[in-house]
């Protein structure tokens, strides 16, 4: 998981949290879900056990996550991202600013227009073809509650098919600071059987190796998206 890439040592704490609650956040552990062992887990981060325990505490301790002890425990997320409300996705860009809401979604274009230009570009193996395949069937058989999530692991899955850690990171990074806003514009039928179409037509220009089609259906797909979040706002 590109989320859960090494930290630095001079933060080692701070970093380590700010890693777990992407990865809780974007939903690549969803809610229920059992973070990766701990020895596992630490040597991921590139940090000690002991750090790696202080940082899952404090996230217990601020409702994210429960550690249940014994054979089948673990650190299990909690964290349930909350229902839009009416008012909520107003709030969200009040929160977020003119400046800094538009710096975010061209920053996620930049980077996911090039995610998918450098993933058209590669041969692709086999099994990347399939985990593309099965992204696409993830989402179509998705319900609601999972929608989000999946379409989130579907997005992060054409970066790290790349073999690039700072692409996907910067990805995982473009989606963390829009996720709130994402979550807050209500998912409408129509715009799901959009967003469907769109994906399907990412997923074929990748495969046929076409870099320009696979940029221009990742921006179509984009600015759909923003276009939904101007209607929503006038």
């Amino acid at each position: 998981m590109a989320v859960l890439r090494p930290v630095r040592a001079g933060n080692a704490f701070e970093e380590t949290v700010e890693r777990l609650l992407q990865a809780i956040r974007l939903g690549v552990v969803a809610p229920g879900q059992k973070l990766p062992a701990e020895r596992e887990l630490a040597v991921q981060l590139g940090i000690s056990r002991v750090t790696l325990r202080e940082a899952i505490r404090a996230l217990q301790d601020a409702g994210y996550l429960a550690v249940r002890r014994g054979r089948y425990g673990g650190a299990f997320v909690t964290y349930v991202p909350p229902v839009p409300g009416a008012t909520d996705l107003r709030q969200v860009v009040a929160d977020m600013g003119a400046a800094d809401l538009a710096d975010a979604l061209t920053f996620r274009m930049a980077v996911e227009c090039g995610a998918a230009q450098v993933l058209a570009a590669t041969e692709l193996t086999a099994e990347q073809r399939a985990t593309l395949h099965r992204g696409l069937s993830d989402l179509d058989e998705a319900s609601l509650a999972d929608y989000r999530r999946l379409d989130t692991a579907f997005h992060l899955s054409i970066a790290e098919l790349t073999g690039s850690g700072l692409l996907a990171a910067a990805v995982a990074d473009a989606r963390l600071r829009v996720s709130d806003l994402l979550d807050a514009i209500p998912m409408l039928q129509v715009n799901l059987d959009h967003s469907a179409a769109q994906h399907r037509a990412m997923v074929t220009a990748i495969l046929a190796g076409d870099p320009d089609a696979a940029r221009r259906a990742v921006a179509e797909h984009l600015e759909g998206t923003a276009a939904l979040l101007r209607g929503f706002l006038s």
